[in-house]
């Protein structure tokens, strides 16, 4: 098997960098061919990917969820698809954590090298793909009032700093929201649709969802309070929550359609470069991911 290293050397604290050459250098017990590559600019790893196909049998992200993001996006469409693997290098690597990868970079690559293979969902909206999750509204503005550096000094609990700032500034929108499950008409001030189960880190808010059963799970907060933030918190994996009368809406689906007013951004795993309406649907077993202990 040949594998392709695609590195962005400056993810996170740039640990891989450091710790690049001994990575590859265990990989080369496994694979017959290692060969690396160091991304300079955005968009540099999605056209790797694309030149890749048919040529290497497994690609290894080396980065962030950004990193990641983008190496999906141009692997989920390919007629060819290799195998994908996660090296995490970023502040809170939510696929990593969920297909179970150890997140010290160091490990991780021994678990690569065990060469254990699953077929997960992919989450597509328009063009766009996304392992995650999908949100708007409050979700979208946490991830936007991050302050870089808290980031950098805190890692993954800069998120929920980030949190506390923006629940008071939470602002309703009109949502109109279909699919084959439920559909709802009103005010609501986030809808979060996930594939994965880690967002910031942390099981807390996705913690239910699975990624390899052909379904989203879908979250719809009404309006911001304590009752349906602990009620979204303690929904355990097969609850739904219908009641036209409760703050908050949880069902699965395979598709599901967004029209607000006004328009929002979209927050796909932690990207942000489109806007709503927006039709999310889920590909069943799209993408063969080398896994670790989940």
């Amino acid at each position: 098997m040949k594998a392709a290293v695609i590195l962005n050397p400056n993810a996170g604290n740039k640990k891989l960098v450091n710790e690049i050459d001994f990575i590859c250098d265990r990989l080369n017990t496994a694979f017959e061919a290692v060969t690396l590559y160091k991304t300079e600019q955005p968009g540099d790893g999605a056209e790797l990917v694309r030149k890749l196909e048919g040529k290497a049998d497994v690609i290894i992200g080396a980065g962030g969820d950004g990193t990641i993001y983008e190496l999906i996006n141009a692997l989920a469409p390919l007629q060819q698809r290799p195998a994908f693997a996660i090296l995490p290098g970023g502040t809170c690597n939510d696929f990593s954590r969920a297909i179970g990868m150890n997140q010290n970079p160091l490990k991780a690559v021994e678990q690569i090298i065990e060469k254990q293979t699953e077929a997960v969902d992919v989450g597509k909206h328009g063009e766009d793909y996304f392992l995650n999750f999908w949100g708007i509204g409050l979700v979208a503005d946490v991830s936007e009032n991050i302050l870089e550096e808290n980031k950098e000094k805190f890692g993954k609990l800069s998120y929920y700093m980030s949190v506390g700032r923006t629940l008071n500034q939470a602002e309703p929108f009109q949502l109109k929201m279909t699919s084959e499950k439920a559909s709802y008409e009103g005010e609501a001030v986030m809808v979060l649709i996930g594939n994965g189960p880690f967002l910031g880190g942390t099981r807390a808010m996705l913690g239910n969802s699975s990624f390899q059963d052909g379904l989203l799970d879908v979250f719809v907060i009404k309006e911001m309070g304590i009752e349906p933030v602990m009620a979204w918190l303690q929904t355990t994996p097969d609850e739904e929550q219908l009641d036209p009368e409760s703050n908050l809406m949880h069902f699965r689906a395979k598709e599901v359609h967004i029209e607000t007013t006004p328009e929002k951004t979209v927050d796909c795993d932690g990207e942000k470069e489109t806007t709503t309406p927006s039709t999310i649907t889920v590909l069943y077993n799209h993408i063969n991911m080398i896994v670790g202990n989940k």
